[in-house]
């Protein structure tokens, strides 16, 4: 093979567009053997749109793929696998109730005579979990396997195929820090191992962590391409967005005044298991202060924020919120009392998916006299209203105002929540995980967003599983693990293995002393 060229993949000058936007403006990316090659960009920067095109769920209007130096079409996912390309998508592609054996050969299996041999499957799916450490486990259905295990589950599936070029779209987006530092690990396995590795994201220490290079696309256009090894996170920063971005939030000291949320003793009933998912929580959040919420992933925050919200009755306990008690209030009296949600999961509870982009900035306020008229919505100030909030939070889409939610990017998406939320200007804001799937630009503001709330006396209530995001932004943390709240730290006293310490249960503080 010596002879190999030395681009396992290349695509050149890909120009990808849908109505209203080019997603991909000439694009050329250029894969080498074996190697890490990390693709990041903004949200909506087309990396997911290109990463498609590969892998033939889009077709481009221009363009041309070589693999090992020839040119190939790929015309649909069977075409890529063929190719031996692989890929791992953003939101996992699983049947819940399957095995994980079921899971990784639907698709591929291999038959005898039309009967399954599940024997030989089940036999190369456990040498390739053993040889790559992935530790699934065969026999589980997918629906009681953590994210991150599932996660595992699309990487074997790859491998079963033989794939030798694997695309990874934003791979660590929904892992605990345990389990993105186990993905690294399989990720520099399987380069070392000759495959190679397409790697699309926009967390700048992962990068700097794992890839040998790095490609940036903006707004749709090819950037340049540098070496991870001779560059830095604010020279990747610059490059992504195009300025100088800030990468710690600036803020004066909080200075705290009445209690806005109570929460006193509450308890919370488990879906999966018979014991309680929130045990016994009391917390304050006061006018003029983000108080977060830390802690991995299923340890009770989800059923805490469903309970506060109303998406979940409690087993016990009490809410009030500005001295009102909220606990058996409706999902929208609550909202009219005074709460607003920026909640975990996008799709499920922040969007109604195919309505318009103003159509959702509008789904807790239609019923004011400001955009209804004797029960008729009146559509131009609906319309006036969204156009104000996409240019302030600048998000981008097709077709503005009238773009369907579903169509555009996960951050846009996400961005589009937060300029809901935040403009119904309510004395407390429950953001949960507000910048999942943000690239830096975006965080930034939405961090500047979240202090400008507290310094205009809003209690902010934030649940963060990022770590650098928790010291960053809060005035005090609170730890919960398994349910319960197990220490409180002042963010300029604590240091992070610290609270690494009391995330995994190792630590915790005595009653009195959080007192």
């Amino acid at each position: 093979m010596d002879n190999a060229p030395e681009y396992v993949i290349e695509m050149l000058h890909i120009t990808k567009e849908f109505p209203g936007i080019k997603a991909n403006d000439d694009i050329t990316l250029q894969l080498r053997r074996g190697e890490i090659h990390a693709l990041l960009g903004e949200n909506g920067a087309g990396k997911s749109t290109l990463m498609s095109v590969l892998f033939g769920l889009y077709q481009p209007e221009a363009g041309v793929i070589k693999k090992d130096g020839k040119e190939v079409r790929i015309n649909n996912p069977n075409d890529a696998t063929a190719l031996h390309i692989g890929m791992v998508h953003q939101h996992f592609k699983l049947i819940e109730v399957f095995t994980v054996l079921d899971n990784i050969i639907l698709g591929a299996e291999d038959a005898k005579l039309g009967f399954l041999q599940k024997k030989q499957a089940r036999k190369k799916v456990q040498e390739l979990s053993d040889r790559y450490g992935l530790k699934v486990d065969v026999d589980a259905k997918v629906e009681d396997i953590t994210v991150g295990m599932q996660q595992r589950v699309e990487i074997l599936k790859m491998l079963y195929r033989d794939n030798e070029i694997l695309i990874f779209d934003e791979p660590t987006a929904v892992l605990t820090p345990q389990e993105i530092e186990e993905l690294m690990q399989i990720m520099k396995n399987l380069a070392a191992e000759g495959k190679s590795i397409l790697f699309i994201s926009h967390k700048l220490n992962e990068i700097m962590e794992v890839s040998d290079r790095v490609s940036v696309l903006r707004k749709g256009r090819y950037i340049g391409t540098v070496n991870t090894s001779e560059t830095s996170k604010e020279e990747l920063s610059r490059m992504m967005v195009g300025r100088d971005v800030q990468l710690v939030v600036d803020k004066t000291p909080a200075v705290p005044g009445e209690p806005v949320l109570e929460v006193e003793d509450l308890s919370v009933p488990s879906q999966l298991h018979k014991n309680d998912a929130v045990k016994h929580v009391s917390l304050t959040a006061r006018a003029g202060e983000i108080v977060c919420i830390a802690g991995i992933d299923g340890n009770g925050q989800t059923e805490f924020v469903y309970a506060l919200t109303g998406l979940e009755k409690p087993s016990g306990g009490t809410i009030r919120l500005c001295g009102k008690d909220i606990t058996h209030e409706s999902i929208r009296q609550r909202s009219l009392d005074g709460m607003s949600h920026i909640p975990e999961d996008r799709h499920k509870h922040g969007l109604v998916l195919d309505y318009t982009l103003e159509q959702n900035m509008v789904l807790q306020r239609y019923y004011e006299p400001r955009f209804q008229d004797h029960g008729f919505i009146k559509f131009d100030a609906v319309r006036e209203y969204a156009e104000g909030l996409i240019e302030k939070y600048d998000v981008r889409s097709g077709q503005g105002p009238v773009t369907v939610a579903r169509s555009m990017s996960g951050g846009n998406q996400q961005k589009a929540i937060i300029a809901r939320e935040i403009d119904r200007d309510l004395p407390l804001i429950v953001a949960v995980q507000p910048t999942r799937g943000l690239d830096v630009g975006a965080i930034e503001f939405v961090h500047k967003q979240l202090v400008a709330q507290r310094d205009a006396g809003k209690a902010v209530l934030l649940i963060s599983l990022e770590l650098d995001e928790v010291m960053n932004l809060s005035d005090r943390i609170l730890v919960m693990y398994e349910g319960e709240i197990v220490g409180e730290f002042d963010p300029k006293k604590v240091t992070v293995e610290e609270l690494g310490l009391y995330m995994a249960g190792a630590n915790r503080q005595k009653k009195e002393a959080a007192e």
